[in-house]
């Protein structure tokens, strides 16, 4: 693929820890993205919170207000990673909706066209800049933005199953289900506003475990390991 919008748990670079960063795993994360960038790979990465903050599951502040809190939580983890991908000789941007003072720039769909044609990763953090809004809706609204011809969601599991695998050991796994199907099923891969916006702009995705063996750059070369969501 030419142009792909990455998209990262923060609880999967997390590690075993489940919570703050694991080094290892987040190191091994930029050198396969840095492998298919290096064979012209074009790469836009969003980094969900919940290693952090997920303000979803607080009852005791004001809803916006979490959200808030959780769209710090994505820059911090795009502050580290980006970081990561320096320190082994990559270039990095990271754009947010809303100013963070020096720290990062504000987001232009002309600027992180620019970035990304420069051989740059760029890091889409602070979700839309809205609350009440997830990162599943800032990764398909940016992958639809700059054009990307997938997306590729890394999880915790190794696909889309009718059922939660963990809890579940007949739980059956789909090689390939369209985002409709997702919906009505209600199996949970993106949020009801990300669905939306994937079908209506006709954005695919590919679903798979990050800590399968090289699964991200299998999945930018289209080797199918997870499950892919049609639209």
């Amino acid at each position: 693929m030419k142009r792909v919008l990455l998209k990262l748990s923060g609880e999967a670079l997390a590690g075993e820890k489940k919570t703050g960063f694991d080094e290892d795993t987040v190191r091994g994360v930029a050198k396969q993205v840095k492998m298919i960038m290096d064979e012209g790979c074009e790469v836009g990465i969003v980094i969900g919170g919940g290693n952090f903050w997920r303000g979803r599951s607080s009852n005791a502040i004001d809803r916006s207000k979490a959200d808030q809190i959780g769209m710090l939580a994505t820059v911090m983890n795009c502050l580290y990673v980006s970081e990561i991908f320096r320190s082994i000789g990559m270039k990095t941007e990271i754009l947010t909706p809303f100013a963070v003072g020096s720290f990062t720039k504000l987001y232009s769909k002309d600027l992180a066209e620019e970035s990304l044609a420069s051989g740059k990763a760029v890091f889409f953090a602070g979700g839309t800049g809205h609350p009440f809004f997830s990162t599943d809706t800032a990764t398909v609204l940016r992958a639809v933005e700059i054009g990307a011809e997938m997306i590729l969601l890394a999880k915790s599991v190794d696909g889309v199953y009718d059922s939660d695998p963990k809890s579940n050991p007949d739980a059956k796994k789909y090689a390939e289900i369209s985002i409709g199907e997702v919906v009505e099923k209600g199996l949970g891969v993106v949020d009801g506003a990300a669905a939306v916006i994937a079908k209506e702009n006709k954005m695919p995705m590919l679903v798979f475990e990050l800590d399968g063996k090289d699964s991200i750059a299998r999945a930018a070369k289209g080797i199918i390991d997870g499950t892919v969501v049609t639209v």
